[in-house]
């Protein structure tokens, strides 16, 4: 006679740690979200769309009305006086979502462009814009950034099933 006897405690409560785990994504979502404003404040500095394309250039009637202001020469598309844009990208962690994004009323302007005058006018009847704002594309995910994400996640499943 043979008899087997299997303990599946060990099996049941990696399972359970790994269901704690999926059951609260705030852990894993505020890394995905440190990540992602990183990423996105990178691209300030490459001037690149998630995918990979170069932003359009600052027109050079633009980078003549920053000199006449006297704010500089800032030739770097989606960066002003201000650097506002660039700096002020926030995470919004869930339990089962993160967002990331801007406050600033501009930013989707910036993201997805804008005619000329799409906004109306001023009260001297000036447009505004006063010009075209192509789409610069800032906000979004890189296939590295997809990658990267698949790893934070594979990280906090592989602490929850070590423990």
């Amino acid at each position: 006679m043979f008899s087997l006897q299997f303990n599946a405690s060990a099996v049941f409560d990696q399972l359970d740690r790994a269901r704690a785990v999926l059951d609260d994504l705030t852990p894993i979502n505020e890394d995905i979200g440190e990540y992602m404003v990183k990423a996105t404040r990178d691209r300030f500095v490459s001037s690149t769309a998630p995918d990979g394309s170069r932003w359009r250039k600052k027109s050079p009637t633009t980078i003549a009305a920053y000199l006449a202001r006297g704010d500089g020469n800032r030739p770097n598309p989606l960066i002003g006086p201000s650097g506002r844009l660039g700096k002020e990208i926030a995470k919004l962690v869930a339990r089962d979502a993160v967002e990331i994004g801007s406050a600033l009323e501009y930013s989707g302007v910036m993201q997805d462009g804008a005619a000329k005058g799409a906004f109306g006018s001023t009260k001297t009847g000036r447009p505004v814009p006063w010009g075209d704002i192509p789409a610069r594309v800032w906000l979004g995910i890189s296939a590295e950034d997809e990658r990267n994400i698949l790893d934070i996640v594979d990280e906090h499943l592989e602490l929850a099933l070590d423990e």
